[in-house]
């Protein structure tokens, strides 16, 4: 009060933003050229943020958030009196302290690391990893590497691609066995389901293609049994399979339902399927006198196909379970030359088996002359029964030792490339014909070129390589080599397409939980069982030490603390 204001013009009212904007941008009333400069640098560095990376203005924003917290919060939290309390508290810890919190440790890392294992296990890929990819990267902005779709799936792409990448398609097992009469039998005995729900699944999807069509709702008897192939419980569906008896007695998908899961034996089976053959005989001919009437008569045609081609091919397979060797290739001959547009059931495979067993290896040549070209899909069959018959010739005499000293001679040359091709098409195979891992009863359904197509082919092929002197101990020799000749797999094939990735998840659906399923290419262990079992090891040995030399640790654990 009393002090005296120099003349001039009044006071501005307005806001320092609007003053700010009339100096220049200094906030000041005449413009600063310091100030000047550090705000065109400052607008400098806040375009350049604009346009950099997402990585990089988040990094930029955690280091502003770390310098603001310290900036402003510096004082009210005290850091450096924090400090020195966490350091006064950490050096009145009694040893006991430093056991209990080791000990903890290793058995949290510990519980990590069996989880990270089976997980591992179960499914082939690490679950922290899973979740990291899954969760975290597109939280902070990243995108997830997701593999390119099919080709099968793809548009715009040329035939010659979509040829040229391998599928995963789940094929009918030519040789599967009997409900009844095998796979239940061995279940009472050992008390384990040998077919998974997905393999289940797969075959009631086939039962209805097979031997249903529009026209069942015609007749009261089939329309019970469409009905019956959906059903899941095996009870249900031979209770359904009986009521469509007692509306027809010449219901030939009823006693087909019949042999495969009630029959208890083979020779049961065989009858149930005999008389599914006197019925499905009697239906076909009463199709095919009708079946150019209408295109409902001719899928009513198409069905009872089917059915009789089934029977006959069930009965051979009966045949040869019982011994009747030469009765079931006489009839798998007759039906192949009967039905030859029905190639895709892979008849051919039953019968090398049964010549195989019958030891005619000029008619086993003969049929691979057939169905081995090169325009035909391949099967494990095919190609390791062609690498038995070029080692049946060099095997008995064949010498690791004597081939080392003085080579090896065009015949043994021919079948160690033979066994490289059928290794490289199926590399599960050689392991089961080693016995070098257990088999168990095949799936109703194979994936081609995977474990599960290689348990079928042992299962059933592996007498017949034990019966040719040395083919085992050829085969023992040579079967690794292949790998040498096929570094990468994944991305390139030697004689066939490259190796498909999609076998393990699909053999897991084919095969039963209790079988340890094969898989090609190795997989190296994730990084986070080797992190956490690393861990788990440390703390474990932290907590050892401190348990037996307690004072020390605690002198340890103080210098640590005072250093940090």
């Amino acid at each position: 009060p009393g002090s005296a204001l120099p003349h001039g013009p009044p006071l501005s009212r307005r806001s320092p933003v609007a003053a700010m904007a009339d100096s220049g941008g200094s906030g000041r009333g005449p413009p600063c050229p310091g100030a000047a400069a550090a705000l065109r640098r400052w607008e400098h560095l806040r375009r350049r943020a604009a346009t950099a990376a997402p990585w990089a203005r988040g990094l930029l924003a955690v280091a502003a958030g770390l310098g603001l917290f310290y900036v402003v919060l510096r004082v009210p939290f005290r850091l450096r009196d924090s400090l020195a309390a966490v350091t006064v508290f950490l050096s009145t810890l009694t040893p006991k302290f430093y056991f209990a919190l080791t000990v903890t440790s290793s058995f949290i890392s510990g519980l990590i690391f069996v989880f990270e294992w089976w997980h591992f296990r179960k499914y082939g890929t690490s679950f922290i990893e899973q979740v990291s990819v899954s969760h975290l990267r597109p939280l902070i902005g990243g995108t997830e590497s997701t593999p390119p779709a099919p080709a099968a799936f793809s548009s715009g792409e040329s035939e010659t691609s979509r040829q040229g990448m391998p599928e995963c398609k789940v094929w009918r097992n030519p040789l599967n066995l009997f409900r009844g009469a095998e796979y239940s039998r061995y279940m009472w005995v050992t008390g384990k389901e040998p077919l998974t729900y997905y393999d289940m699944n797969l075959s009631a999807q086939d039962h209805q293609n097979f031997f249903t069509c529009d026209t069942d709702a015609l007749r009261p008897s089939d329309t019970v049994m469409q009905k019956a192939w959906r059903e899941r419980n095996p009870q249900a569906r031979i209770k359904a399979a009986y009521q469509a008896l007692e509306l027809n007695n010449d219901c030939a998908t009823a006693y087909v339902l019949l042999a495969e899961e009630e029959a208890t034996t083979i020779v049961d089976a065989e009858k149930y399927f005999k008389q599914a053959l006197k019925a499905g005989e009697m239906i076909y001919r009463k199709s095919q006198n009708c079946h150019s009437q209408s295109p409902q008569h001719e899928a009513q045609l198409r069905r009872d196909t089917n059915v009789l081609v089934y029977v006959k091919r069930r009965l051979a397979m009966c045949a040869r379970k019982l011994g009747r060797i030469r009765e079931a290739v006489k009839m798998m001959r007759d039906l192949m030359k009967e039905f030859p547009l029905l190639s895709m059931l892979n008849i051919h495979e039953n019968l090398l088996e049964a010549l195989l067993e019958l030891q005619a290896y000029a008619d086993v040549q003969a049929v691979l002359a057939k169905y081995d070209d090169i325009s035909l899909p391949k099967s494990a069959a095919i190609c390791y029964t062609a690498a038995l018959l070029k080692a049946r010739a060099v095997s008995e005499r064949f010498s690791p030792e004597t081939a080392s000293k003085r080579g090896l001679s065009t015949a043994e040359i021919n079948a160690v490339e033979a066994i490289h091709r059928a290794v490289e098409f199926n590399p599960h195979v050689p392991k089961y014909l080693l016995e070098m891992k257990s088999l168990v009863l095949p799936p109703e359904h194979i994936l081609k070129r995977g474990d599960s197509e290689a348990v079928a082919y042992a299962f059933f092929h592996l007498q017949h390589w034990k019966r040719i002197e040395g083919a085992l101990n050829l085969l023992h020799c040579t079967w690794e080599g292949t790998f040498r000749m096929i570094p990468y797999p994944l991305e390139k094939g030697h004689l066939f397409y490259p190796y498909p990735s999609c076998t393990e998840t699909a053999d897991r659906e084919l095969l039963p939980t209790f079988h340890e399923v094969s898989v090609y290419p190795q997989k190296e262990l994730p990084f986070f069982i080797h992190f956490t079992a690393g861990l788990c090891s440390f703390s474990a040995m932290l907590a050892l030490l401190t348990h037996q030399f307690p004072e020390l640790m605690v002198v340890f654990a103080k210098a640590v603390s005072v250093a940090s």
